[in-house]
């Protein structure tokens, strides 16, 4: 796995944990809401040929320490920037994967100048549809009774999920996870998009879909596509919302083609 490290930081008070590897120009990847930097260990390893990369688990999931406050869009991306200042990154290439895109996508209109390349792979906040089981599992309501019988509830949740739901990492089964659901969704719809806001990304910009996506529906690329002014879609056909596991080889060669 091009010897990844597994390595501690602080970042603003808080440990953190993230992975690295490899050599060359800095790709940053930011994991989706239901996993941790686990989920990229694979990518890494071959993204890791090209670049050096650097994996974080967000806070409060995997090894990382949680927020005091509440887990917003805007303060996980803040996060994001306190991290590569931490690591002395200047410019850096950035990969988000759902979740991971709605941050990587708010960082990239604060911080322009700091990003050479974006790729967004089924990236939340793109549109407001996103699927019904993720907006059920973001409730309030939910998240309070979770809350009241934390280690029992989270287990069944899992258990409950494995036999209904065939994507793993889908979904927020962490409370840092919850918590961000909660203020990105309601029942009816994602509340935080960023839409309006697309043709203010200037760097060359990549969207990774699959055709089959059964969190966040594929049309939000193609229409992200039309107002992103420097941007190129891929969509994998047959595939879901895990591309980049789901196709590593083709996947990898794709993104490592766009970021040259």
């Amino acid at each position: 796995m091009n010897n990844i490290q597994s390595k501690m930081i602080i970042v603003n008070g808080l440990d953190v944990h993230y992975y690295t590897a490899g050599q060359g120009e800095p790709l940053v990847v930011i994991h989706g809401g239901g996993g941790d930097a686990r989920t990229w260990r694979r990518n890494i390893g071959v993204l890791a040929e090209k670049y050096t990369v650097y994996a974080p688990d967000l806070p409060g999931y995997g090894g990382s320490q949680p927020l005091d406050g509440k887990y917003y869009v805007p303060e996980l991306s803040d996060f994001v920037e306190k991290f590569t200042k931490s690591l002395g990154l200047e410019k850096f290439s950035l990969v988000g994967h759902s979740l991971g895109g709605g941050i990587a996508l708010d960082y990239a209109l604060k911080f322009p100048l700091k990003i050479t390349k974006l790729v967004l792979i089924s990236s939340l906040c793109l549109g407001r549809e996103i699927a019904f089981w993720v907006r059920f599992f973001s409730l309030p309501a939910f998240v309070r009774s979770i809350g009241a019988v934390m280690n029992f509830g989270f287990k069944c949740v899992k258990l409950l999920l494995d036999h209904l739901n065939p994507a793993k990492y889908i979904l927020p089964l962490t409370p840092a996870g919850m918590a961000v659901g909660v203020s990105i969704s309601n029942f009816h719809q994602q509340t935080l998009v960023l839409e309006k806001q697309l043709p203010e990304v200037k760097m060359p910009t990549l969207l990774v879909w699959g055709s089959r996506d059964p969190v966040v529906p594929v049309k939000q690329a193609y229409r992200a596509a039309e107002v992103i002014p420097d941007c190129q879609v891929a969509v994998f056909r047959n595939s879901g919302h895990n591309v980049h596991r789901e196709e590593l080889k083709k996947f990898s060669s794709i993104v490592t083609d766009f970021l040259g």
